[in-house]
């Protein structure tokens, strides 16, 4: 269980967010770039890992108490990631964050914009205004668990892997732009990050992602691929016993993996051919049609500059 079940909703609850006015996908491709654009903003501030996945923790959290609609996802983003600078001990003035965001939003260079800006200016203040709503929704809990903390003990059980271990991270680090942090407990996301890595890493011979994450082992006489040597049952079961995982949480990490899935399923991959791979995956089990991700579909214009692409 999470230490923290308040900021875990059912599945449903999708359904029903502040911004339920707007079709679920529409919603959902607008929290993955709102999320997209807080990680930029973020690197280019040079926060730590750490500090990025509270700030869109809190993103995530944000929208189950206030809408879309009212709250445009870059403020709310960028006061995210101005408030992670405080909490998470690596503090940028709020002047400086402001003229990164009008530097994003306007493809301007940094060095290209003026001490005294009035962009600037109103961005300082959309941020300031913004943050206080923002400790109202997060109820000025300010404690995040990430599964990339859970995915770090994982890994000392498989110190010399490391291709299984980039894949998990970066599966994680993904997770953030669907609402799976919200969904399910750290240790379930490392859990399917974890699994996909391993089915991604063995290649198109590797084990089933369903007896993978079967509650009970896979039976032994499983016949092994002329062409590539299959992983042990152990080994292909190692994130289910690493985190004795119960028969519900078994069902839980299949539920991430297809919101994962789903998330990969429909990203362009003419723009990003690397995901070919996990793209093509299908879910052990029916894909859940009302979180699917219409990346594709018609994009909201952005508050503060049509052209942005965020």
């Amino acid at each position: 269980m999470s230490k923290d079940p308040q900021w875990l909703f059912p599945l449903e609850a999708l359904h029903h967010s502040p911004s339920s006015i707007e079709p679920l996908d529409k919603t959902l491709y607008d929290l993955a770039r709102g999320v997209e654009f807080l990680f930029r903003l973020g690197t280019s501030l040079k926060l730590p890992s750490p500090a990025l996945f509270t700030a869109a923790t809190w993103f995530h959290r944000f929208y189950m108490r206030y809408s879309l609609q009212d709250f445009h996802r870059q403020d709310v983003a960028a006061a995210c990631v101005f408030l992670a600078t405080k909490t998470e001990e690596c503090g940028r003035k709020l002047r400086d964050v402001a003229k990164v965001y009008h530097s994003k939003l306007t493809n301007v260079d940094l060095i290209d914009i003026p001490s005294e800006c009035k962009e600037v200016d109103q961005y300082q203040t959309a941020i300031l205004v913004t943050e206080e709503y923002l400790l109202q929704a997060i109820c000025f809990d300010f404690t995040v668990e990430s599964p990339h903390a859970e995915l770090v003990d994982l890994f000392v059980a498989i110190p010399d892997d490391r291709t299984v271990q980039d894949y998990a991270w970066t599966f994680a680090h993904d997770s953030y732009r669907t609402p799976l942090c919200i969904l399910f407990p750290p240790r379930i996301i490392a859990a399917a990050c974890f699994v996909l890595a391993q089915y991604i890493a063995e290649g198109p011979n590797s084990l089933p992602l369903d007896a993978r994450i079967s509650f009970s082992a896979p039976s032994a006489s499983l016949p092994t691929p002329p062409s590539h040597k299959a992983a042990s049952p152990d080994a292909s079961r190692l994130a289910v016993e690493f985190f004795a995982l119960s028969e519900n949480d078994v069902q839980n990490v299949a539920d991430a993996l297809t919101l994962l899935l789903e998330f990969y399923s429909v990203q362009d991959l003419t723009m990003h051919p690397h995901l070919q791979d996990i793209a093509i995956v299908r879910p052990m089990i029916a894909p859940i049609s009302y979180c699917s991700y219409n990346i594709k579909g018609p994009a909201s214009k952005d508050k503060y500059s049509e052209g942005s692409n965020l």
